[in-house]
């Protein structure tokens, strides 16, 4: 059973989700998880890749959202965001390169679009084996979401936070 607390985290991720797509930030990833933690939103904003810590409250608060992030948790998110870069990046890079770079991916070998037996391809990869990072590098921003009891929750997007 969800409990007020969770539900609150799960109602501002999804406000905060919608106000990113709605400021033309391109949402990548939700709720990305490894056994050291977990992260909320990964988007890309232009050519940057933002991790996004969503950090919600109700207006009778006490504690600012911002409050909540201290130096440890801090470190944990530049840590998961590394481990994200490593594992998930050259999966979304060779996704997003169809259509933002001018070099030909290749599927086993084969330049995409030319035909492969009839068999669908399950992979695309860049024809090199190093995936370059993101052009205008990485970022942890801390988006903000006030739950107030009449109206819409108030959302402020930090850039470059952490």
């Amino acid at each position: 059973m969800q409990n007020a607390h969770t539900a609150l985290g799960r109602y501002g991720e999804e406000v905060a989700a919608r106000r990113l797509a709605e400021d033309g930030l391109r949402v990548l990833e939700r709720n990305w998880r490894c056994p050291e933690g977990e992260l909320d939103i990964i988007v890309l904003d232009g050519d940057t890749v933002a991790v996004c810590e969503v950090k919600t409250r109700s207006e009778q608060s006490f504690q600012q959202p911002a409050e909540a992030i201290g130096a440890v948790k801090a470190q944990r998110l530049r840590h998961l965001a590394e481990r994200w870069l490593s594992e998930r990046w050259p999966e979304h890079f060779a996704r997003l390169a169809q259509g933002v770079t001018e070099r030909p991916l290749f599927v086993e070998g084969l330049p995409v679009g030319r035909r492969t037996g009839g068999m669908a391809p399950a992979t695309l990869v860049p024809p090199d084996p190093v995936v370059p990072l993101p052009p205008g590098g990485v970022r942890i921003d801390l988006v903000s979401v006030v739950s107030q009891a009449r109206g819409a929750a108030r959302v402020e997007h930090l850039r470059g936070v952490i």
